[in-house]
């Protein structure tokens, strides 16, 4: 008898580790800690941050690709041309956008899979930009 008491703890336990792994792996991205922003997972993104030239010196008629995925920029940080053509893909399922400090460049609200090509500024310099919805999530373009 004391078998049959003990099966029902188990599977008991280990549903309750499954939820809070599973709860520990969701909430990573809506608590604003600084482990959220994810610049340590930039080493393996490369392969999805797409960038098509790392300084498109092709006088502005370059472009550039960056990912949003897991509530992180893919790259976070890269340098354009003036006038550089920049594509912005949400691969998350949370809603994003990538919104210059200064309001210089944005691409509005952007669901999951949806996509927003913007100018880079004519001007040199370099320029923070954020979610809006996310600020923990940040970058740099920087044009040369």
């Amino acid at each position: 008898m004391s078998m049959r008491h003990r099966r029902p703890h188990t599977a008991l336990i280990v549903t309750a580790l499954c939820l809070v792994a599973t709860l520990t792996g969701c909430s990573g991205s809506g608590d604003g800690s600084p482990s959220s922003s994810s610049p340590p997972a930039s080493p393996s993104a490369p392969a999805s941050a797409s960038l098509s030239s790392p300084s498109s010196s092709e006088s502005g008629k370059g472009e550039v690709k960056v990912t949003i995925k897991g509530f992180a920029f893919h790259p976070a940080t890269f340098e354009v041309s003036p006038g550089t053509k920049i594509t912005v893909t949400n691969e998350d399922s949370a809603t994003h956008t990538l919104t210059a400090d200064d309001k210089s460049f944005d691409t509005g609200d952007l669901a999951q899979g949806k996509s927003a090509t913007f100018t880079a500024p004519s001007k040199p310099g370099s320029y923070s930009y954020i979610c809006t919805i996310h600020p923990n999530m940040k970058g740099t373009l920087t044009v040369r």
